[in-house]
């Protein structure tokens, strides 16, 4: 028997004592050929997106729409999600101290976990549902409905059209939904700490102060620059892959949310990693 009959033949057409050892080696073999083809599609996608740069005509007035449809449309949710933050970093902190602490903590704890850590993580988290869900159904329901097809019979560069203005509106926009989650997490931890758990505001403002450099600033914001790549990426390329009609952009709009949520996670350690040393400095 020669080799490609035996990798088309039927596992089942095999004796029974080896269809076990077939099936593994046929299921790792499946899915690192899987693994690979996936890499090389979304190389080819980043390709494309590098090429269709050049089309600024086509992309520029849609870049403007996309940056109110992702960063002003989600200004609401925002704030709501870091004021809930803020509010509750600042509760369980206060009750969390140990008698003879310095209720200045209360400030430097706040403004460490907002700033560095969960106002861009929370916020790329949120946004993924709301901004990259949408962005995957959009551009799914276009491509089985052949909207796509039709773009490129009237010579118009898809990517230049759908992918690229989503792409730099999330880019630019992420960092400021960060700028202003972080300014409101901040504001609610003050607003309650002195407020409810009766903490001196003097004593907020002291911690808010101790320690703080301004490449804290620069740390969130590369973090949600990398975040709005991650979901305009991530999403779109699920969108524009999309097949097998409205099953298939359901299901293409809940892995989409999903890998961008991973990939969100990875990038905040590996951004950790790499660069928290340099804030102790």
């Amino acid at each position: 028997m020669t080799v490609p009959d035996a990798i088309s033949r039927e596992t089942e057409s095999y004796p029974v004592v080896q269809r076990a050892t077939i099936r593994f080696f046929r299921r790792v073999t499946r899915f690192w050929t899987n693994l690979f083809r996936d890499i090389g599609l979304r190389t080819y996608f980043i390709r494309d997106i590098a090429r269709a740069f050049g089309e600024p005509a086509t992309f520029a007035p849609e870049t403007i729409r996309q940056m109110k449809t992702i960063g002003v449309d989600s200004v609401p949710l925002t704030v709501i999600v870091a004021a809930f933050i803020g509010g509750v970093i600042a509760i369980q902190t206060r009750y969390q101290l140990f008698p003879g602490v310095e209720l200045s903590i209360i400030g430097l704890a706040a403004r460490l976990m907002i700033l560095l850590e969960l106002g861009p993580l929370l916020t790329g988290l949120v946004l993924t549902g709301r901004v990259g869900g949408r962005m995957t159904a959009e551009i799914g329901t276009m491509r089985v409905t052949e909207q796509i097809d039709a773009l490129e019979t009237l010579a118009y560069d898809p990517v230049a059209f759908l992918i690229v203005p989503r792409l730099l509106a999330a880019t630019l926009m992420l960092p400021t939904l960060v700028v202003l989650a972080d300014a409101v997490g901040v504001g609610s931890a003050y607003w309650v700490s002195v407020h409810i758990t009766h903490v001196p505001g003097e004593d907020f403002l002291t911690g808010l102060r101790l320690g703080f450099g301004m490449f804290q600033i620069v740390y969130s914001l590369l973090k949600a620059t990398m975040f709005g790549v991650a979901i305009a990426l991530v999403c779109s390329y699920e969108g524009y892959i999309t097949e097998a009609g409205a099953e298939g952009v359901g299901r293409s709009t809940a892995r989409a949310v999903v890998i961008t949520s991973v990939t969100i996670l990875v990038l905040d350690a590996l951004t950790a990693g790499v660069l928290a040393p340099f804030l102790q400095t």
